[in-house]
């Protein structure tokens, strides 16, 4: 690849047409600017200017050279503004959530997009592991996690709490640990981690694992997890968002356990990287009113409570 430097001694000769000025212009010595005009045609092997005394003129080699130096110092002076300029309201954000935190999360980016369209909002959801893969294989700049990477490579950092729900048929009449037995759960990307935060805190010693309730049925989709649920084949645990979205709410119950349990969000991005500001504006505009989120949710588990037979 060509020297920049030389590039530049070329443009800055052209502009000139004096080897004497371009020295005092660049603090070079006379001798060095010729040096580094003849490097460039030692590299391009063809000749770049006609000398004629203390003239010179462009050789049709020179021309080309010459606009396709201005174009490379261009290129570079725009990146060169852009690195400085890092408008936080402008540019690329790849992110990703676990579905249940999504259905949280995309709509805001929606809105953050609508308001500054310089932003480019690339967003996937993705269970933990494979967001900390994206993430290592740099095909993510920040993900949104529900569990702490394994990786030593990523840095992680609490965001927000968010409350989980063992959720049943309307119907169903809970009493006691075995009756989940008896229904069954359905299955999802997170139910491991979000039934073993709630059961285990209320029912230590007998819950040990989702392995104790027959699986009556899997779903990835988040948004499609209660609807086994609403039609009576068995029970989940969900984020209290992913209960509110529910589109029939009227036949799903959230069951009201004397222990509340909530799981920790975490901000994973790669250590060592420093990502551009408009992650700080992403960062704010997800999660700096997160007290009033907890109090919407809140009031949406009370209401949700407050009807069943428990």
């Amino acid at each position: 690849m060509v020297n920049p430097s030389w590039l530049r001694t070329f443009i800055t000769l052209i502009e000139q047409g004096h080897f004497t000025r371009t020295a005092d212009l660049l603090a070079m010595t006379q001798p060095g600017v010729s040096q580094h005009i003849k490097k460039l045609e030692t590299h391009y092997q063809t000749s770049l200017i006609n000398r004629q005394g203390k003239h010179f003129e462009l050789t049709p080699a020179g021309e080309m050279v010459y606009r396709f130096a201005l174009k490379i110092l261009e290129g570079e002076e725009n990146l060169r503004e852009a690195l400085n300029r890092d408008d936080p309201h402008s540019g690329l954000c790849r992110l990703s959530s676990p579905g249940a935190l999504g259905l949280a999360l995309y709509p805001r980016l929606i809105n953050a997009q609508k308001r500054n369209p310089g932003l480019k909002i690339f967003f996937e959801i993705a269970p933990n592991h494979r967001i900390e893969s994206e993430l290592l294989n740099n095909r993510l700049d920040c993900g949104y996690m529900s569990q702490k990477p394994e990786s030593s490579s990523l840095e992680a950092q609490s965001v927000m709490t968010e409350e989980v729900c063992l959720v049943v048929p309307v119907n169903f009449q809970f009493r006691e640990y075995e009756q989940l037995r008896t229904l069954g759960m359905i299955h999802h990307p997170d139910a491991e981690h979000h039934a073993s935060l709630l059961l285990e805190e209320n029912f230590p010693g007998v819950f040990r694992g989702i392995s104790d309730f027959p699986a009556n049925g899997y779903i990835n989709q988040i948004n499609l997890i209660l609807e086994p649920v609403a039609a009576g084949l068995g029970f989940t645990v969900l984020p209290v968002s992913a209960v509110r979205s529910f589109a029939f709410p009227e036949r799903i119950k959230v069951v009201g356990l004397p222990e509340r349990a909530y799981e920790t969000i975490y901000r994973v991005f790669k250590k060592h990287r420093l990502l551009p500001s408009r992650f700080q504006f992403i960062q704010e505009t997800l999660f700096s009113d997160q007290e009033s989120m907890q109090k919407t949710d809140e009031s949406s588990y009370q209401s949700s409570s407050s009807s069943m037979d428990c």
